[in-house]
This record gives structure tokens, C-alpha cells and sequence, in this order.
């Protein structure tokens, strides 16, 4: 396969990943919504918070360096598939082994839920820990299709799963409510059954067909995908073993600090049950916007300031003219993310509890939910910034900078574990987001005095771009103004008509502050006009 060909393979790869997970959000979205308005907060804080924890750290723990060992393996031209397939199969006995302890650990170490609440928590338990043993079986199939770039395998078979999943949930929660904790349990393990079954299906029609041989596929029948020697060759590649045991010894750090929130609320019993269960749904309402808005940004244009800037050199020694354009784009971008962030934390304040209310009716608004969304939607201003300035900074870092900064990255992540603690014994679930924007605050600090030591023998100033124009902080602070009295009289328990009330004055709101944007930010609009625009426009025709 030509260097051209993987990478267009890749970017359809990269791509199709992207709408999965889009389908994945929206999905499970869709799916909170409807369960809520069947099953207690306690209960969704033990599946989404405890009972996922447990399955993610089983399986990642058992697959994940695995993973990155020998898709980095079958790079080199000398590598042996038998010794790699030999490899993966470990997978399995590793992952009982986790299987085994972990379960212990949720059973007799953890704080078990009132079973009158959250009932058949022990099974419950075990066919997560079972679903993620269950899982594992598809991890050779799942390496082969990555390696030889079988692009649209995944999707459609987590597509399909994630399809079962959701249809067995939504049979359950409407005819079968007294089920509890099996409900959620026999879902998942249909999904990760469904996964197994179309990778298994796809090999057995694939291997020894026309196509395979078409494709010089190094597998040629369904024996080969078994474990077992091959004449004149170890079991294993151990060059590939020891490369995995460094990995196995990373992903420990990685796991903790990816599900730092999760082990917090899990194993120090700061939050109780519906706690937990409110702040997962309104951190993944949050975090959408993140993904949807935010992300794609970061990542498009991390992709231009890495191509036009030279890492790692100052700006005189560079085209004057390359860094010119860098710096009005961060300056718009920064703009632009700015702008967008105040707007959502000046309108999620007033808007929090109507959302959140018909989203999961009095569950979610009778509480801690609008105060937490209104805290998230502050954050999310913090984490919009943070993207554009560290996608910069990333792109402009030499190599020793970027080594130097995972070591700080690793010390605010400890931190933030312990400002985790700390804050949610002092303020409930908001500490979490507390933790959170301290976290971001510091991170972003870093990336301006990055950005400001970058530029600060030019002529370029491109952190302009943070301060928005007084005509449109007038109409951003009348709206809040006016929106937060619009919710104290009209919101949210006096009918849908004054619910209709509110969203009109908050839609008049938007369209001033729109109109200031326009007024005062030529720009910015010529900004998004001329490329942002376009390019997202040729994305899709891509």
C-alpha cells in the first residue's frame, strides 16, 4: 500500500470516527432523556459512574497497551502476524485476572447502594465485569482490521451494537422496570456480544475469499486468528512483549488521570448515588458543545499553525510573512472561541433550569442539576480558550518544550485529583467543576505567557484577540441582566406559556448581542466568512 493510500485510508479512518462518535453522543443523549423519565438518579449514577468505571478500567487495562505495542509492531517490515495474533490473545487471561480483582474490589471494598433503591447491584457487577471479558475476544480482529485499514468495519459494528444497546435499554426500562441494575447490565452485555459477533462474521466470510487474496491478506483461514506455535519461531515477539510491559506501565497513570472524576466520586465517597448520577448527565450535556463546537477547531487549525510555524524557533528567524498570517488567525480564533463562550455562559445561567427541566423533567431541575450546568456553562468559556491557546502553543513548542510541559501536564493532573477531593467535601458535585476551572485557569495562564513571550519581540500582538468590544460586553451584560429576571418571573413553574415567555426574551437577548457582534467585529466576521467557513464547507464535500 502506497504512502498515498494510507493516508487517505486514515483520513476516511479519522473521519469515520468522527461521526461515530457524534452518533455516539447524540445517541446516548436521546437515551438518558427517555430513561430518565423512568429510573431514579441513584440508579443512573451507579450505571454511569460506578458500573462504567468498572468496565473501563477492565478493559483498558487489559487492552490498551496491547493495542499500542503491536499496531506499533506490524510498522516493521520483519514482523511476524502468527507472533503478534499469539500476543493479543493474552488480552483474554489478563483481562479475567482483572475481571476477578475488580470484581472483588466493587463488591466487598465499595460502598454497596440500598437495594431497595438501586437493586441487584452484586449481578449487576459481574456482567459488566463479564461484558468486558466478553469484549476482549474481538481484540485480535479489532488490531487486524485497524492495521489493514478496514475503515468501515468499525463503524458499522459498534453502530450496530450501540443500535442493540439502546433498543434493549428502551424494551426494559418501558415493560420490565423491576429489573433495576439488570436492565443496564444485559444491554451492555448485548453490545459488547454485538461487537464480537460482526468482527467474527466479517473474518469468517473474509479470510480465504477473492478479496483477501486480492488484498495479499498475511491470514488465509479461520485457524490462524487461533493462538498457537509456528515452526522455527518463539510464541511471542519479545521485543513486542517488553515494548507492551512499557506501555502497561503507562496506562495505569493514564487510566487514573483519564477517569480521575470517576475514581474520586467512586472510591471516596464524596457524592452520593444521585449526586453522581445528576453531575454525569450535566457534565455530558456540557462537554457536547465541547466536542461539537470546540473540538473541530482545535484540531483543524492545530493542523495550520504546525504547517505554517517552524517548532521550536523564534519569531525573527522565521518568514515574517508566515507568522504575520499565524497571528491574526490566533488573534481571530481567539476572538471567535471568546464570543462564543461568553454567549453560552451568559445565556446558560438564565436558560440552565428550563433546559435541564425539559430534559429530565423535576429529577434534574428539582435539585443540584441548574447550578451545576450554570457552574459548566463558566467552565465551558475556560475550556474554549484553553483549546485555541494550547493548540497554538503545541504546534509552536520544540520537542524539549512539549517534554517539559507533559511534566507540568502530569502535575496539574495530580492536583487536580486533589483539588477534586477537597472542593466537593467543601461544595458538593459543583467542587468537581471548581477543580475543573482551576485546572483550566492554570493551563491557561501557561499558554499566554507562552504566546505572550512568543510574540513579544514582534509587532504582532494576537492576545487582542481576548478582549471583546465594550458595545458588546453593554449587550452581554444587559442580557444577562435581563434574562436572569426573565427566569426569576416567568421560570419555570407557572406553565409552558410563560416557559414560552422566557425563551423569547433570552431570543431577543441573542439577536442584540448578535447585532452588537456584527457592528463591532468586522473582523471577526470577515474571519469566519472568508475561512472558517470555507473551509468546513470543503471538509464536507470531502
Amino acid at each position: 500500500m502506497s504512502s498515498q493510500d494510507v493516508l487517505k485510508n486514515a483520513s476516511t479512518l479519522a473521519s469515520y470516527n468522527v461521526l461515530l462518535q457524534v452518533m455516539f453522543r447524540v445517541l446516548t443523549f436521546l437515551l438518558n432523556a427517555f430513561t430518565l423519565r423512568f429510573v431514579s438518579k441513584e440508579l443512573i449514577g451507579v450505571v454511569n459512574v460506578r458500573l462504567t468505571l468498572l468496565y473501563s478500567t477492565l478493559v483498558f487495562l487489559s487492552r490498551e497497551a496491547f493495542r499500542r505495542a503491536c499496531l506499533s509492531g506490524v510498522s516493521r517490515t520483519d514482523h511476524s502476524w502468527r507472533q503478534v495474533i499469539n500476543l493479543l490473545w493474552l488480552t483474554l487471561p489478563l483481562g479475567v485476572l482483572w475481571a476477578a480483582l475488580l470484581v472483588c474490589v466493587w463488591l466487598w471494598l465499595l460502598e454497596v447502594p440500598d437495594p431497595h433503591t438501586v437493586p441487584y447491584y452484586g449481578p449487576a457487577v459481574v456482567l459488566f465485569a463479564l461484558s468486558g471479558v466478553q469484549e476482549l475476544l474481538a481484540e485480535p480482529l479489532w488490531v487486524l482490521a485497524q492495521a489493514h485499514m478496514f475503515v468501515r468495519l468499525k463503524v458499522v459494528a459498534e453502530s450496530l451494537a450501540m443500535i442493540a444497546k439502546c433498543s434493549i435499554t428502551v424494551v426494559l426500562v418501558v415493560f420490565a422496570r423491576e429489573w433495576g441494575l439488570y436492565i443496564f447490565s444485559v444491554a451492555h452485555l448485548v453490545y459488547t456480544g454485538f461487537l464480537v459477533l460482526c468482527y467474527a462474521v466479517y473474518f469468517i466470510r473474509f479470510l480465504g475469499s477473492k478479496e483477501a487474496a486480492k488484498k495479499s491478506f498475511p491470514l488465509h483461514c479461520v485457524g490462524d486468528l487461533l493462538p498457537c506455535g509456528a515452526d522455527g519461531e518463539p510464541l511471542v515477539d519479545w521485543t513486542l512483549a517488553q515494548l507492551t510491559w512499557s506501555f502497561f506501565k503507562q496506562s495505569f497513570l493514564k487510566q487514573i488521570l483519564t477517569e480521575g472524576e470517576r475514581y474520586v466520586m467512586t472510591f471516596l465517597n464524596v457524592l452520593s448515588f444521585g449526586d453522581q448520577g445528576v453531575y454525569d448527565i450535566v457534565n455530558n450535556l456540557g462537554s457536547m458543545v465541547a466536542r461539537f463546537i470546540f473540538l473541530p477547531i482545535e484540531e483543524s487549525f492545530y493542523i495550520f499553525f504546525a504547517k505554517v510555524l517552524e517548532r521550536g524557533r523564534d519569531v525573527r528567524s522565521q518568514k515574517q510573512e508566515d507568522v504575520a498570517i499565524a497571528a491574526e488567525v490566533l488573534e481571530c480564533l481567539l476572538k471567535l472561541v471568546l464570543v462564543i463562550g461568553l454567549i453560552i455562559t451568559v445565556f446558560g445561567y438564565a436558560y440552565s433550569h428550563l433546559a435541564l427541566d425539559i430534559y429530565g423533567g423535576s429529577l434534574l431541575s428539582s435539585g443540584a442539576g441548574p447550578t451545576l450546568l450554570q457552574c459548566y456553562s463558566c467552565y465551558v468559556l475556560l475550556l474554549a480558550v484553553n483549546g485555541v491557546t494550547e493548540c497554538f502553543v503545541f504546534a509552536a513548542m520544540s520537542q524539549e518544550e512539549v517534554d517539559k510541559y507533559n511534566l507540568v501536564m502530569l502535575a496539574l493532573s495530580v492536583s487536580f485529583l486533589f483539588l477534586s477531593y477537597v472542593l466537593t467535601w467543601w461544595a458538593g458535585a459543583v467542587g468537581f467543576i471548581l477543580a475543573n476551572c482551576l485546572n483550566m485557569g492554570l493551563r491557561i495562564l501557561h499558554s499566554l505567557l507562552y504566546i505572550h513571550h512568543y510574540f513579544q519581540s514582534s509587532q504582532w500582538k494576537p492576545l487582542r484577540g481576548l478582549l471583546p468590544s465594550p458595545l458588546l460586553l453593554v449587550a452581554l451584560a444587559v442580557s444577562a441582566v435581563v434574562t436572569a429576571l426573565s427566569e426569576g418571573v416567568f421560570c419555570c413553574d407557572s406553565g409552558w406559556l410563560f416557559r414560552l415567555v422566557h425563551i423569547c426574551i433570552g431570543a431577543a437577548c441573542l439577536l442584540c448581542v448578535f447585532v452588537a457582534v456584527l457592528l463591532t467585529e468586522t473582523r471577526l466576521i470577515q474571519f469566519v466568512r472568508t475561512q472558517l467557513l470555507p473551509r468546513y464547507t470543503k471538509k464536507q464535500l470531502d
